[in-house]
């Protein structure tokens, strides 16, 4: 048999192998392998029987209510809503109950920066229903507005305290209590969020304190997040820009009765203020299975502030 025809054969039996894959495909003989699926389908209650911890809960505009109401609208099983201050904590668990009667809702008084305080109301979720899945370590404080020179020890470790100690707290007790095993959490799991800020990740979006307490949140994120390795417990950081909410409602205020309101927000591409429940989003989605593989990371969600350097429109050149 002669080379060329030996290699027209060759040829011929490529051609008919080729055919004969892609009859097959197209008549569906050969399915395609599933996908592995790691969380329900989006179109379903995102976090359904979760037990979920939110502190710095109180404000009637704060990111802490508006990411309860997600939650909750989403299926968690139990919300304990909690903070210094529980002026409004009544008023929100009668809201979101009856807006969602199958959802378990309590307020707790609670200091986030205090080790005991904290300790007692992961207890209490354990206690309740064998399992803590969420906690979104979301109390916070700016600290008054000053120059580095101008602060003293005590006003820049108490914003240091209250932004920082609660979210290391906040991962001390969750994380241990997320690993808890029972009949309807067979394995260790859990999500604990922290909101940072755009300030922690560049400057000039608040102050020397308040600055250094939410970069200190980012490394806690992203160190103890390796320190949970193989226990499937995740830690994240949310860094918001600009939102309206009960700690910089003075801005807004300010800016209203200057009538600039509209300038506020200008410099990032967004060119506006964010809002309570655009941050509440990016919490229930990290704190739900769909982020199952998002871990040790500052997500910020600020309009794009953060992706470049601010400048004046036209005043590049």
């Amino acid at each position: 048999m002669s080379e060329d025809t030996q290699a027209q054969r060759r040829i011929h039996a490529i051609g008919q192998q080729l055919s004969s894959t892609a009859s097959a495909s197209a008549s569906g003989s050969q399915p395609l392998p599933p996908i592995a699926s790691r969380a329900p389908g989006s179109s379903a209650p995102r976090v359904l029987g979760k037990v979920v911890i939110i502190t710095g809960a109180n404000s009637a505009i704060g990111i802490g209510r508006a990411t309860a109401h997600r939650y909750a609208e989403s299926g968690a099983r139990a919300i304990y809503l909690c903070d210094i201050d529980d002026s409004n904590l009544d008023a929100h668990c009668r809201e979101i109950t009856g807006a969602f009667p199958k959802v378990d809702v309590y307020a707790r008084r609670m200091d986030a920066a205090s080790d005991g305080e904290v300790k007692s109301v992961v207890d209490d979720a354990v206690k309740r229903y064998g399992r803590l899945d969420v906690f979104f370590a979301n109390a916070g404080m700016a600290g008054p507005p000053l120059h580095f020179t101008q602060f003293t020890d005590d006003e820049f470790m108490n914003v240091i305290k209250v932004n920082t100690l609660s979210a290391f707290l906040a991962v001390k007790y969750a994380a241990p209590a997320m690993m808890k095993t029972s009949a309807s959490k067979p394995q260790s799991s859990g999500s604990i969020v922290a909101t940072a800020s755009v300030a922690g990740l560049r400057s000039n979006a608040g102050s020397s304190a308040y600055s250094a307490a939410k970069a200190a949140v980012v490394s806690l994120a992203q160190t103890t997040s390796f320190q949970l390795a193989g226990t499937g417990v995740r830690v994240n950081a949310i860094c918001p820009g600009l939102i309206e909410t009960g700690m910089t409602e003075v801005v807004f205020e300010m800016a209203r009765q200057r009538g600039t309101e509209n300038k506020i927000g200008q410099l990032n591409p967004a060119k506006r203020a964010g809002y309570p429940d655009e941050i509440a989003r990016v919490a229930l989605f990290l704190g739900s299975d769909e982020s199952s593989y998002v871990n040790g990371q500052a997500w910020a969600v600020d309009g794009g502030l953060s992706a470049g350097h601010p400048f004046v429109p036209g005043k590049l050149a």
